[in-house]
């Protein structure tokens, strides 16, 4: 029977749990010093590895992007605070690249709420993704193997799909804004009651009353 005491990691729609961290930009307070922004919570197996360098490598290029999108990095590993640091250092002076984020030094307390210690694949954290939107709410959750890097590009992409699912109370598609069948455009919810699916075709160019799609409103 599990143990009704013990921390539960949170889901998709839950609230980021509130947590204090240390970091190598200082303490900080999660999520609350990211009241109305979004941000990117990912964590790594280890510093001074191979695939880790090229995913930091590819968040920091991509940074500025990530802030056109009103969304903050922050990386986590349960390294130390000083060997994070000696990594960025050699990440700038080796790469080329300066690591602009936060990295969260972890003793084990944030990767154990937030489920990234897979025992079944070692003691390091799994390469997770957590996108927090600007009210504190766990959005979406990614797990990667240590032996795979992620695709930075998705990232980006989901955090866009979903500011515009979120503005707008459409869905987006299967590769969206490159899907095969609709292009850039989004998914209209489906009809809740008899009369709004006899409307939705005269509405909407539909393939049916329950798959009506529109234009992307710019």
């Amino acid at each position: 029977m599990a143990d009704d005491a013990a921390p539960r990691m949170p889901l998709l729609g839950d609230k980021f749990p509130e947590m204090t961290v240390k970091t190598t930009h200082g303490m900080k307070n999660l999520p609350g010093d990211y009241a109305g922004k979004w941000f990117v919570l990912f964590s790594h197996p280890g510093d001074f590895t191979p695939v880790c360098t090229t995913e930091f490598y590819a968040f920091s290029k991509r940074d500025e992007e990530f802030k056109a999108l009103d969304a903050e990095l922050i990386g986590m590993s349960v390294d130390q605070v000083f060997s994070h640091i000696k990594w960025a250092d050699w990440i700038e002076e080796k790469l080329g690249v300066k690591v602009p984020f936060p990295i969260i030094a972890d003793t084990g307390d944030v990767a154990g709420k937030l489920g990234m210690i897979h025992p079944g694949l070692g003691s390091n954290t799994v390469r997770a993704v957590f996108i927090v939107d600007d009210t504190g709410t766990l959005r979406l959750m990614l797990y990667y193997p240590q032996e795979v890097g992620r695709n930075i590009d998705e990232i980006l992409r989901a955090i866009k799909a979903l500011q515009y699912s979120t503005k707008h109370k459409v869905a987006m598609p299967a590769d969206w804004p490159n899907n095969e069948l609709l292009g850039d455009r989004v998914i209209v919810p489906p009809a809740q009651t008899v009369a709004d699916a006899a409307e939705r075709p005269k509405q909407y160019e539909c393939y049916d009353w329950w798959f009506c799609h529109k234009e992307l409103e710019k």
